[in-house]
């Protein structure tokens, strides 16, 4: 029992090998690289952060400038860049339909870009307001003309000349209306007056007497003439 323990506390003082200490170097030297890249990359954006102050601060005192655009930015940019603006108390907007190439717009409050402007960026369009200003002017006028159009009415549309007019030196002034005179309805067609038709006798009348002649074809006698 004594030796079972002064084994075990033997091998309890033993020095790792040296493959544990390699591993452990190795750690230690992986949690340093990646110290330092953290502690570079914080460095980094405190100095972009300040480059964006900067501009933003120059964009301000500007006067001639009422917008700007800076070049593409990845992400964490983008998002620094946003918040330097707001805290400058400007407006900014993201454009770009692709992550690497979205770009920042920053505009002065007084000249914050309109819902056109905004849909021509987002097209990656440039925008031109002296066309703006003159597409709402046309598409104000074309809602005036159709509201007016609505209140009046439908429209009434009449030729622009009479066709007699037109064709006088043919047919002359009078004779369509000569022509209608003197046209008389065929009386073997159509409805006609009763003066006119042959046969007077009433359909009672006549069915007696088609009655008679079927009787008289039956009988074999002759029959009488008809009126």
């Amino acid at each position: 029992m004594a030796d079972l323990l002064g084994s075990i506390l033997s091998s309890m003082e033993k020095p790792p090998s040296l493959s544990d200490q390699e591993t452990r170097r190795r750690a230690r030297e992986q949690a340093a690289r990646l110290k330092k890249l953290q502690e570079q990359d914080k460095q980094q954006k405190v100095e972009f952060r300040k480059r964006m102050e900067k501009e933003v601060s120059d964009f301000i005192q500007d006067s001639g400038q009422i917008k700007k655009k800076f070049q593409p930015m990845n992400k964490i940019e983008r998002s620094i860049l946003h918040d330097v603006v707001e805290v400058a108390g400007l407006t900014s907007f993201s454009f770009g339909e692709d992550d690497e190439c979205r770009y920042v717009m920053i505009f002065k409050k007084e000249f914050a870009p309109s819902d056109e402007e905004l849909d021509s960026y987002r097209r990656g369009e440039e925008w031109d307001p002296q066309k703006a200003e003159e597409k709402r002017k046309l598409k104000e006028l074309a809602q005036r003309q159709e509201e007016e159009a609505a209140q009046q009415g439908p429209v009434v549309v009449s030729p622009t000349s009479d066709y007699k007019d037109k064709y006088s030196h043919l047919i002359g002034k009078g004779a369509a209306k000569d022509a209608a005179h003197m046209l008389q309805a065929n009386k073997t067609y159509g409805c006609v007056p009763v003066a006119n038709k042959r046969d007077t006798r009433s359909i009672e009348e006549a069915m007696n007497e088609i009655r008679a002649k079927k009787r008289l074809r039956q009988s074999g006698e002759e029959l009488p003439p008809t009126s």
